[in-house]
């Protein structure tokens, strides 16, 4: 196998574990979000970060299920949605960092938005396979535009 043929295969591993992110916590109004996939897609220890406030808001894996779930048992999230752009991804053995671009729609305590960002993802080769290791995001505001 060429060194193009395993890039490109993890490539599309990479690709699958961000796709399956996307649809754990996409969900339309009425319907069940997946939240629980998370954990297979992430290495124990993962850490999501949001990073579009005044102060990062760093989550372990358990701690971002459980805020999602907690909005969406109380009636506050009703609808979510988001999907990659775009990325640009680098392989390097057992490491790979994917940028990509991102938009995100939903309703919240009844208010709908609608919003593209930025996430920056790490991942590493486990012996159970690919898995995320962190992702950072920062959504677009003004002043801060996703690049062209």
């Amino acid at each position: 196998m060429t060194n193009q043929h395993i890039r490109d295969a993890v490539k599309g591993e990479l690709d699958r574990l961000s796709a399956g992110f996307f649809r754990a916590v996409s969900f339309e109004a009425g319907e069940a979000h997946m939240y629980q996939d998370i954990r297979s897609l992430f290495i124990a220890a993962g850490l999501l970060i949001k990073n579009s406030g005044p102060e990062p808001e760093v989550s372990s894996i358990d701690q971002f299920i459980g805020s999602r779930q907690a909005m969406v048992d109380a009636g506050e999230m009703t609808r979510f949605h988001e999907g990659e752009l775009s990325d640009m991804t680098e392989i390097f053995g057992n490491i790979a960092h994917r940028f990509s671009a991102y938009e995100k729609a939903g309703i919240i305590k009844g208010v709908p938005f609608e919003t593209q960002g930025m996430i920056s993802t790490q991942f590493i080769l486990t012996p159970a396979g690919w898995r995320m290791s962190a992702m950072a995001w920062d959504d677009e505001r003004p002043g801060l535009s996703i690049p062209g």
